[in-house]
């Protein structure tokens, strides 16, 4: 029969030498072979983050880069672009094909963001951005948020563009509007200018070639006589955008021969009221110069003939003396106009003495 032994507790002294053999088995081994169950949760942990704040870098390194290369669509707020950061290369928005567009965000949403650069020294409280492309769809969620209030319209989506990695802010702007929709002549000579006179280029010529690299020769050379219509004359035109190709070219041949100040004289006897006027003004300018020698070298003053006189048509009387009379009728009554170049102020005081005595009542 097996002799059972008998339990005892332990002694102070016994418990003192148990626990003093459980610190020396569990006390940390020489050499790091081996570390406590704490230690390497820790550890884990570390990496984990350190990966973690790895992966956020490069994570937010590569938005950074999609976003420079205009991988990325923002929902910018309206406030923070500036629509008049850079001049435009259009002169004029169609008001009909401005409310057709506006009907069309109303409806569908904006299809296709508008592209913007950050600006060199933007105000912190104020717009961020210019508009590179896409200026008319600006304009119409601007005015449909006037309009309407709604938030939806606040915003606008948008990429963010480098203007230096496209040829330039206004090359990048050209392009934009030439493939979607064709400037006319005198808008691509007006931006010409206008880059030059902003030093983004040292001349007109170096300008056509850098805006217009595409261009065949002959185009660029419409653009150029475009761009010296506008540097002489631009001031003096109201419905710019429709003057035709034809009249441009002769524009600036009279130009080119010397014609300036008598055209800005012809032009200035009134300014367009409308574009049918301004035609026929340009047209009463032009008629001087067509029997004029051309001069190859472009210089001396051509020979000006006056219209022949008399009636034109029912409305416009040329007198020999080469003041035209021109009877005109609108809501508030009739009008008579008098230009050329022998009218002066004393003679507009005898014609008003002749109307009078003419008019008065016998």
């Amino acid at each position: 029969m097996v002799k059972r032994k008998r339990l005892e507790t332990p002694s102070v002294d016994d418990l003192s030498r148990i626990e003093e053999e459980f610190r020396r088995e569990t006390s940390p081994r020489r050499g790091g072979l081996a570390a406590p169950i704490a230690q390497v949760a820790a550890d884990s942990a570390d990496a984990m983050v350190e990966g973690a704040q790895t992966r956020d870098h490069e994570d937010a390194k590569a938005m950074r880069a999609a976003r420079e290369q205009g991988l990325v669509i923002m929902q910018l707020p309206l406030a923070r672009i500036q629509a008049d950061a850079m001049i435009r290369d259009r002169t004029v928005l169609n008001a009909e094909e401005m409310s057709e567009l506006q009907t069309s965000i109303s409806l569908n949403g904006l299809r296709l963001p508008i592209e913007v650069f950050a600006l060199p020294n933007p105000d912190p409280d104020g717009p961020q951005y210019g508009i590179l492309s896409g200026f008319r769809r600006f304009k119409a969620m601007q005015h449909l948020f006037e309009l309407t209030g709604e938030e939806k319209y606040s915003t606008i989506k948008a990429v963010l563009r480098d203007p230096d990695q496209m040829g330039g802010a206004f090359a990048a702007m050209i392009e934009e509007n030439e493939i979607r929709a064709s400037l006319s002549h005198f808008e691509r000579g007006r931006i010409v200018v206008i880059a030059v006179q902003q030093g983004s280029f040292v001349n007109v010529e170096a300008a056509v070639d850098a805006l217009f690299p595409s261009a065949s020769k002959a185009k660029r050379s419409k653009i150029r006589s475009f761009a010296l219509i506008f540097e002489e004359l631009g001031d003096m035109f109201k419905f710019p955008e429709m003057l035709r190709e034809k009249e441009g070219l002769k524009l600036a041949q009279a130009l080119r021969q010397g014609g300036g100040e008598r055209l800005r004289e012809v032009l200035a006897t009134d300014q367009g009221s409308t574009p049918q006027r301004e035609a026929e003004l340009l047209g009463l300018a032009l008629a001087e110069f067509d029997g004029a020698p051309k001069d190859k070298s472009r210089g001396g003053r051509p020979a000006i003939k006056t219209p022949k006189p008399g009636w034109q048509d029912n409305e416009t009387l040329h007198l020999s003396s080469g003041i035209t009379l021109r009877r005109e009728e609108d809501s508030q009554g009739y009008v008579i106009r008098l230009q050329g170049r022998g009218l002066s102020s004393d003679i507009m005081d005898s014609v008003m003495s002749e109307l009078q005595h003419l008019l008065e009542k016998p």
